[in-house]
């Protein structure tokens, strides 16, 4: 049997690739970065950097960064939260997630934005634990009705209590990484036990151009050290926060990447990094940061071949739309992403759901795009030799009426090589007017109802489930918060 050959785009040369690492590696030597956190400069400087403390800058150089390079892994595995289901993040492996941190969510009625409840970040969560190819979790929604000194915690020990996926998150605030850390010490057991088996990837996003914010450094420096992969979201704007050509903004995100790389080596040897972010071909008419753009999608897939190269996990948000409502233009954009995510082999996908340059969530979004991310691993699978020789065996009864329906072989394989992709429409003409003439966006509200009347998650064990509640209800009192919407769901 012929082995299955998986498809795979790379936009790049690798003599082009070796000049663009090269560029990265000379920027951070010569120009460095500014770092807004004293001790990460105090790292990097114990490791060699040359660090101008009051410009509170560092210039990385390039065997440092090489060294630090290759300690960090190649792979990561993410495991659910019962610890026995393991996701691959290296390779070519793809993974989707809905992304985080939309500000508000789209309402099917009014077909009109508005701001996030809890209420709907608990559909938001059950939703997603209910579709079979997003395969994890994020803080995907803001909720208006939760004080901001407690949100980001609060997402995420929403979301652990109601999904037992993998969850993609991260801290907008120093304070915030501590109870979230806890939560996802008292899921697994222990901190051991989560260094062993990562449930969580932290965001961290450097200010474009070439630098960290305290914030985020503290964030790269609390997750190494606790094991927790860190994924780095550069997020350079052609023309605007980062050069005009692509090639030019490539060069500055592979030295974000790799200074957050590096800090994240000199705070912790070994710690799991994920080569990512969120850049995208600014928009000079209007001001705008198109996350569809043909040039945005570009940008990801060469950048993630750079980390391939680098020998590094990669992240990229695509497969989500610029679109305001779910129209044709929110379908070409996200499977166009998603298709060019994946052929570029990419471990995380974040953006199904994602409306609005990211700042939007659709629950309809949600579940149309999980059969967009079925046709993805379809296309992944590759065309295969089922049988040899591969189809003359078939045709031994050859006849001019020949059909091959009633075939066992038919039967045998079908389903094996042809998917029903979600609730795309295949129904001839009339009856789809006999059913009612049903648009893919009501028969993904209807489906969201469905799904979300029958979800079933395996609750926390009760212990967990109450040591959660005391991390949650003591976090909310060291920032003078009362009263939380949600206590019991």
């Amino acid at each position: 049997m012929i082995e299955t050959k998986r498809p795979k785009m790379e936009l790049l040369s690798g003599t082009f690739v070796e000049m663009l690492v090269d560029e990265g590696l000379t920027l951070l030597e010569t120009q460095g970065i500014m770092v807004e956190n004293a001790e990460a400069l105090r790292l990097l400087g114990d490791a060699g950097a040359v660090v101008d403390l009051a410009a509170q800058r560092a210039r990385l150089g390039r065997r440092m960064v090489e060294g630090c390079l290759a300690s960090t892994p190649s792979s990561i595995t993410l495991f659910d939260r019962s610890g026995e289901k393991a996701f691959a993040v290296g390779g070519d492996e793809v993974h989707f997630d809905p992304g985080s941190a939309a500000v508000t969510l789209l309402d099917h009625d009014t077909q009109e934005e508005r701001k996030a409840m809890t209420a709907d970040l608990v559909d938001f969560y059950k939703l997603v634990e209910t579709l079979e190819h997003i395969h994890f979790q994020s803080t995907g929604l803001i909720s208006s009705d939760v004080p901001a000194a407690v949100s980001d915690g609060y997402r995420l020990y929403l979301g652990l209590c109601l999904s037992s996926k993998p969850f993609v998150t991260g801290t907008f605030r120093v304070e915030g990484f501590r109870p979230m850390k806890d939560f996802l010490v008292a899921v697994r057991g222990g901190e051991r036990e989560l260094r062993l088996k990562p449930l969580a990837i932290f965001d961290a996003c450097p200010s474009p151009p070439l630098k960290w914010s305290n914030l985020t450094a503290q964030s790269l420096l609390d997750a190494a050290r606790a094991g927790i992969p860190s994924e780095l979201i550069s997020m350079g704007l052609t023309g605007a926060t980062s050069p005009v050509t692509i090639a030019g903004t490539l060069v500055q995100h592979v030295a974000e990447n790799l200074s957050g790389l590096t800090i994240c080596q000199v705070a912790a040897k070994g710690a799991p990094v994920i080569f990512g972010g969120s850049p995208a071909s600014f928009d000079m008419r209007k001001g705008t940061t198109p996350m569809g753009a043909v040039e945005t999608m570009m940008i990801d897939s060469a950048y993630a071949q750079i980390g391939k190269f680098l020998k590094l996990p990669t992240h990229a948000y695509m497969g989500l739309s610029d679109a305001k409502v779910n129209d044709p233009q929110a379908g070409f954009e996200t499977a166009m992403g998603a298709v060019l995510g994946a052929l570029s082999g990419i471990n995380v996908i974040s953006g199904p759901g994602m409306l609005d340059f990211e700042s939007s969530q659709s629950l309809e979004k949600l579940v149309i795009d999980d059969g967009i991310c079925a046709m993805v691993y379809r296309l992944l699978a590759g065309i295969a030799q089922r049988d040899d020789p591969i189809a003359l065996g078939l045709f031994e009864a050859f006849a001019p009426d020949m059909q091959f329906l009633s075939l066992p072989h038919t039967r045998q394989w079908y389903r094996k090589e042809h998917i029903l992709a979600g609730l795309v429409d295949r129904d001839p003409y009339e009856a789809w007017v006999t059913a009612g003439r049903t648009s893919i966006v009501d028969k993904a509200h209807a489906d969201v109802r469905r799904r979300l009347g029958k979800y079933e998650a395996s609750p926390l064990a009760d212990p967990v489930r109450k040591e959660m509640d005391k991390i949650m209800a003591a976090y909310a009192r060291s920032q003078g918060v009362d009263r939380l919407p949600v206590s019991d769901f």
